[in-house]
């Protein structure tokens, strides 16, 4: 049984892409490493992950379109070492999150086993189209107006005035 989609109504043009993201971020839901999402700003956001034991060169962090992956690999320390208890998880991790059109990301530290991801989220300019409205096929004159028989050049949208 397939579930329904959040896009299913027709109403949504387009968006098929969103859903597909959004089953790629539910597949990478294990919960390993925690981490916190904060806004510092009006248009900022951190994004903290708990790597207690990975060192700078254990991670990595890509932008690829519109997804930040983050990956941690540690190297196996353990040998010649016996542990009577292991409770510090050594392994690798995946985490991605999917970023919203514009998101910049500024940059990363990592500090006391934190590893902070700087985002930015750039103001959108209001954009204002104005669709030009064409007659009938049967007008003849696609970038035209008919009114009462006669061609009007249509100006933004309007037919202009005589």
């Amino acid at each position: 049984m397939s579930r329904p989609s959040v896009f299913g109504s027709p109403l949504f043009l387009g968006f098929d892409h969103l859903e597909q993201m959004l089953d790629r971020v539910a597949k990478n839901a294990d919960g390993y490493p925690p981490y916190n999402i904060e806004q510092t700003g009006d248009h900022r956001l951190r994004i903290t992950l708990a790597v207690a034991g990975f060192a700078m060169e254990d991670l990595q962090i890509t932008q690829e379109d519109n997804q930040l992956v983050i990956r941690g690999r540690q190297k196996d320390d353990s040998e010649g070492r016996i542990f009577l208890h292991r409770g510090i998880a050594a392994r690798q991790f995946q985490r991605a999150f999917v970023l919203a059109e514009g998101i910049e990301v500024e940059g990363a530290w990592l500090d006391n086993g934190l590893l902070h991801v700087e985002l930015r989220r750039p103001q959108p300019e209001v954009r204002v189209k104005t669709i030009p409205i064409a007659g009938g096929a049967s007008s003849g004159a696609p970038a035209s107006a008919k009114v009462n028989g006669a061609a009007r050049p249509v100006v933004e949208g309007r037919t202009a005035r005589e």
